[in-house]
């Protein structure tokens, strides 16, 4: 969509940029440098195409000594055969060979195991995810197939006693977002349509941008054991299902990053996925779709730790409509 802008007034100011990649993305397509075959691939010239991946950004972040081969720079350089389809065959870094045909050179020492820095202010032994009813009719959260945008729509509550609960076979699930940088206990917890689970529960402290633990479950028990999974993990992904964990991803980099490479965290997010499937969840990527519920910037509706959020009015509203 944005292609169109390129042109010769335009493109020195102007670099290429990717968000949210997973391991099958970088290993399959790559990161920016897929960006730069696809525009090349559109008709862009291969020199702006390469620049705008290169001297722009280094200019634009005042990295003087980057983003071009010239005097004064830092030999870092990529080596490709053909201009028109680059394909990066060897990788200098300061001068010095270090990755040939995808990978690091033998002689290139990966840094050692140190300490992380996380972030999982997190007492699940206190989290009660029950609902009391005040009303009978609830706000929901809609999941819209392949967006980051959300819908809302209003449904009438499923009511055991007198608390509110999932509702699979509507597909309304219950969801959660717990504050976890400040063990301030705040919690937030609504309804969404559209994940699928016909059972067990899905987590992960992985939620745009705050980063909270968000959680969606059919019962509020496996939801409970998902985020002391990830609690546990010092953050990360996890499936849950009769109370058992089905398969994990561990991030203990800010509950954000692996220290695994991008084939074993491949490996790990197939078996997750897998996990997730088996469990009903419909959408193609469940833990990207789960990640921006809790992004109350994109409309319609998101859940944060303070509570339901508005986008349209960049208000925080009831769960309860009468």
């Amino acid at each position: 969509d944005l292609f169109p802008l390129i042109n010769s007034r335009t493109a020195r100011r102007m670099m290429w940029c990717t968000d949210d990649r997973h391991p099958h993305d970088l290993m399959e397509e790559g990161h920016i440098d897929a960006i730069v075959r696809k525009a090349i691939s559109r008709g862009l010239d291969p020199t702006i195409a390469i620049q705008m991946a290169t001297l722009n950004p280094a200019e634009y972040f005042r990295l003087d000594h980057l983003g071009a081969i010239a005097p004064g720079r830092q030999a870092d350089l990529v080596v490709f055969s053909d201009l028109e389809k680059p394909v990066i065959e060897k990788v200098f870094f300061k001068g010095q060979p270090v990755a040939a045909a995808g990978k690091l050179l033998p002689h290139i020492n990966r840094p050692p195991q140190v300490s992380y820095p996380t972030s999982m202010m997190v007492n699940p032994d206190r989290l009660n995810f029950t609902i009391k009813a005040e009303g009978r009719k609830i706000r929901v959260i809609d999941l819209i197939p392949g967006q980051v945008v959300t819908g809302q729509s209003q449904c009438l509550a499923k009511i055991i006693v007198d608390q509110v609960v999932s509702d699979p076979k509507q597909d309304i699930l219950k969801l959660a977002v717990i504050e976890r940088h400040n063990a301030s206990g705040a919690m937030g917890l609504g309804f969404v349509r559209g994940f699928g689970l016909q059972k067990g529960a899905l987590a992960s402290s992985v939620a745009h941008d705050s980063h909270n633990i968000i959680t969606v479950g059919v019962n509020v028990s496996d939801m409970l054991v998902a985020v002391k999974t990830v609690e546990n993990l010092g953050g990360g992904l996890a499936v849950v299902a009769d109370q058992e964990v089905m398969a994990t991803v561990p991030l203990p980099i800010a509950g954000l990053m692996s220290i695994e490479s991008v084939a074993a965290v491949r490996n790990q997010m197939d078996t997750l996925f897998t996990a997730a499937r088996k469990l009903g969840a419909k959408p193609k990527d469940p833990f990207m779709a789960l990640g921006f519920l809790a992004l109350p910037v994109i409309p319609e509706l998101k859940l944060t730790d303070q509570g339901l959020v508005d986008v349209n009015r960049f208000e925080i509203v009831s769960l309860f409509l009468d």
